[in-house]
């Protein structure tokens, strides 16, 4: 592949620093072809100042390549080894494997075990998850590793039997024998429960009814939950109180809820209705400007949500319709997908907002660039850089107010 070079410039004004890496993680999936390294990975992620990622396995090169970075990295295990470690001496096996060795250099801060495993309908599997799970952090605990890392599993929004409103939330009645040991496992572990939510489908589904505004953040009317009175005004916020008002219903509504992937398809087929580089960039940007306001959603609305985006790469070899290898910023070959363009305000904006002494404004660019040609000093051989321009420009009150 062509190496890219990403040289990162943040300007901020007095007003205040805009820490854009601080406010979204990301998912870093690997079903491509001709990759970036993971070392060419990392200066991705760290020019952009992203300080959370997800990855679906225990990648050794990855996990090596992030020691020392500070990049929180939340590990999978596959669903085909589920089933294995619901043997204790298996899960501390695996854990001694594929974490130990690489803690606390690499900061791995949670183990997914499995993903979308209760609408997987393998039943072997969904009967194998919580046990896993007990296995893996008894492993984790006789290591001395449970204060530091969490055991959790990722859930499609198809988990749930009723969304909407918010308020009507509530789990798939052939699920409740699995769900109520699932949660009870995350309240005794203070571990948290991830969603994995994309108001894109409910889009896609039903364009004439799903208002689009409504799903990719854009200013619109929103709806009112009329048992709570609480007002949303995207249906993200509403998916995620959605699976607190089921868990509350089987009485763990303490549980934190978590978006452990979520995003936008930039290309899709042409019956996959508002799959556009367009809507994928103003969908990402929008949420990215929610996140930098550290909002959390109308029912926890001081608990800031936390977000992992989907995904970094375009991952080409995935099967399924077209959207399943576009959801990605980036092409496999480190190229950009679309550029997002980020303006939290217009321009005629600036100067009404400057004036107000009260006001915490802050400017922003990433360029991500190449140079044209560098002699490798390890083997003396000429690395032909590909030209890459990637320009993020951000004037945003730092305010919760957007």
């Amino acid at each position: 592949m062509t190496p890219v070079f990403v040289l990162f410039v943040l300007f901020c004004s007095e007003f205040g620093f805009l820490r854009l890496g601080f406010a979204l993680g990301i998912n870093y999936g690997q079903v491509a072809n001709d990759l970036p390294t993971p070392d060419q990975v990392l200066i991705i992620l760290t020019s952009l100042k992203i300080t959370n990622t997800r990855i679906y396995d225990t990648n050794p090169k990855v996990l090596a390549a992030f020691a020392n970075t500070g990049i929180e990295l939340i590990v999978t295990v596959p669903n085909e080894s589920v089933g294995l470690l619901t043997d204790p001496r298996q899960a501390l096996q695996w854990v001694a494997t594929n974490v130990k060795p690489y803690f606390p250099a690499t900061k791995i801060t949670g183990i997914a075990v499995g993903n979308e495993v209760f609408t997987s309908d393998d039943p072997t599997l969904m009967s194998n998850l919580v046990p896993a799970m007990v296995s893996i952090h008894a492993a984790l605990v006789q290591l001395g590793l449970d204060s530091y890392i969490h055991t959790s599993s990722a859930n499609s929004l198809a988990v749930l039997e009723n969304s909407y409103p918010p308020s009507f939330g509530s789990f798939r009645p052939d699920l409740a024998n699995l769900m109520a040991p699932f949660l009870q496992f995350l309240a005794a572990t203070k571990s948290p429960f991830w969603i994995n939510a994309y108001p894109y489908f409910a889009y896609k589904d039903d364009p004439e009814r799903v208002p689009l505004d409504y799903v990719l953040f854009n200013p619109n009317s929103g709806m009112k939950d009329p048992s709570t009175s609480l007002h949303y005004d995207n249906m993200l916020y509403a998916q995620v109180d959605a699976v607190i008002f089921a868990m509350g219903r089987l009485g763990y509504g303490g549980v934190e809820v978590r978006v452990s992937e979520t995003g936008w398809p930039s290309k899709g087929d042409p019956d996959e209705i508002g799959a556009s580089a367009e809507n994928a960039r103003v969908y990402n940007r929008n949420l990215l400007l929610r996140q930098m306001g550290n909002e959390g959603t109308p029912l926890v609305p001081h608990r800031r949500l936390e977000v992992y985006l989907f995904a970094l790469f375009n991952e080409d070899m995935k099967p399924g319709p077209t959207s399943e290898r576009n959801y990605g910023l980036f092409r496999p070959d480190g190229t950009v997908a679309y550029n997002m363009g980020l303006t939290a305000l217009p321009a005629s904006s600036s100067s009404s907002s400057s004036s107000s002494s009260s006001s915490a404004a802050a400017a922003a660019s990433v360029f991500l660039t190449s140079s044209a040609t560098r002699e490798s000093k390890e083997t003396g051989s000429s690395w032909q850089w590909g030209t890459l321009v990637f320009s993020l420009t951000i004037q945003a009150l730092m305010r919760k107010a957007f």
